[in-house]
């Protein structure tokens, strides 16, 4: 299934409309779509390298703006719709931990979703339902998701093939890291104040309801 969607990704990337595609699933990403936009702006950027920055730039536009969309979603739609799609995403466990966080702990795990692979759906539409500071949020979210893409652009212009040819021999080992991370990612944001803040801690950690 994994192996499935990552070629129909890659599809794309060869399509007329590549930057649209692009801008595309990076909007759907950071409001209700499964897939990220990396294998795409990945592939894009080898394609044609001089035009990395402008790839970058446009998933990171495109990301900021799709996470003000689901931040609307939380805002103005939840009970109709943001509750049903953080069901159908399997998010439902983990939402009430992370308005937990955010309540207490604000930008700092907003951009901390923005630079791993938690599902950055789950803080805009989160946020937007606790009504987090709209300004914040948008820097916050400029950060993030400005850093991870630009990395990832940069790391394609520099080591473009042998990262695809990595990819496509070891996509099982490759999903595997993902998930790593993907944990490591949640791990970092239940870790946030450690030390200080242990009660906050607990009470997210336990938080099962809003």
């Amino acid at each position: 299934m994994l192996r499935r969607l990552y070629d129909w990704t890659l599809d794309k990337a060869s399509h007329p409309h590549a930057e649209r595609w692009l801008a595309l699933f990076s909007f759907a990403e950071s409001s209700f779509f499964p897939i990220p936009p990396h294998p795409l702006l990945g592939l894009m950027c080898l394609a044609e390298p001089n035009k990395a920055i402008r790839f970058a730039l446009i998933t990171t536009v495109a990301s900021v703006l799709g996470g003000l969309f689901g931040y609307a979603i939380g805002y103005f739609l939840y009970e109709s719709v943001g509750a049903a799609l953080i069901s159908a995403l399997g998010l439902a466990e983990e939402f009430p931990k992370a308005a937990c966080y955010l309540r207490e702990y604000d930008v700092e795990v907003i951009v901390i979703a923005g630079t791993t692979p938690v599902p950055f759906k789950l803080l805009t539409i989160t946020a937007g339902f606790i009504e987090m500071a709209l300004l914040p949020f948008i820097l916050a979210s400029i950060a993030g998701r400005g850093f991870i893409f630009m990395v990832v652009g940069v790391l394609f212009r520099l080591f473009g093939a042998p990262i695809k040819a990595v990819i496509d021999k070891y996509f099982g080992l490759v999903t595997t890291a993902f998930l790593v991370l993907l944990v490591g990612g949640f791990l970092a944001l239940t870790q946030l104040g450690h030390g200080t803040t242990q009660e906050v801690q607990d009470k997210c950690d336990l938080a099962e309801s809003l």
